[in-house]
């Protein structure tokens, strides 16, 4: 089986190499391309650093040497990225943003919360945490930009009808530009024979845009329940 592999680098690269292991052929195919902005990060009356990406993480490392305040990851690669930072308070939400507004607002953070963001997100953490009383903002410190055609891989792998080929989708904006780029490039009627494997059902949500042979929907927002799926769908074949 083929598998589409829609991260971005470096996470791709990580990812894939899990993949090959469970005996799938992964197929690299970012949907966007990280790009760090070069902009001091301001971090007077700061009490916790809120990410919701190992993106995030890997940005702010680039900007600052500062390591010992309290970190709040939005999930474990989240967390596990902070904890190869540097960092070494480290607390970890179940995989989604709302999870990780309920996780600070009961820490009681002593200083603002600054959620490390780039320009896309889903979901207004700052907005959350402004609804439970918690002191938070926002500082976007990368963009997600994104790329307009498949890779050559990935539309041949679209274009073949004699393999099973599943696509990774870890965000719904990863799924809506996949869809994107599967009409660019003419292959979004091809979706029909590939499986969509949906990091959380929102992403779920976003990928039914397009017609697929089939929707699946990891058991919690990991990349080893993702795994999980691929796993699935190689005993079914």
């Amino acid at each position: 089986m083929k598998v589409i592999v829609t991260r971005p680098s470096p996470d791709a690269e990580a990812f894939a190499a899990e993949v090959l292991k469970i005996g799938a052929e992964p197929i690299l195919s970012p949907v966007m391309v990280i790009r760090q902005r070069p902009h001091a990060v301001d971090l007077a009356g700061v009490g916790g650093l809120a990410f919701t990406s190992a993106n995030g993480v890997r940005a702010f490392s680039m900007l600052t040497t500062e390591r010992r305040l309290p970190v709040f990851a939005v999930g474990a690669a989240t967390a596990d990225a902070a904890a190869a930072a540097g960092f070494a308070d480290i607390v970890t939400a179940k995989g989604d943003v709302m999870s990780l507004s309920h996780l600070i607002a009961q820490a009681k953070p002593s200083g603002a919360v600054l959620h490390l963001a780039g320009s896309h997100r889903a979901g207004d953490l700052a907005a959350m945490l402004a609804d439970y009383g918690v002191n938070a903002r926002r500082a976007i410190i990368y963009d997600a930009e994104k790329y307009d055609r498949l890779s050559t891989g990935a539309a041949a792998a679209l274009r073949q009808k004699d393999h099973p080929v599943a696509v990774t989708l870890f965000s719904p904006r990863s799924a809506r530009l996949f869809i994107e780029q599967s009409a660019f490039d003419g292959l979004v009627g091809a979706l029909e024979r590939a499986a969509a494997l949906c990091l959380s059902a929102d992403v779920a949500r976003e990928a039914s845009a397009a017609g697929w042979a089939a929707i699946e929907t990891a058991r919690m927002p990991t990349s080893d329940d993702i795994l999980s799926l691929i796993a699935g769908r190689l005993g079914r074949i």
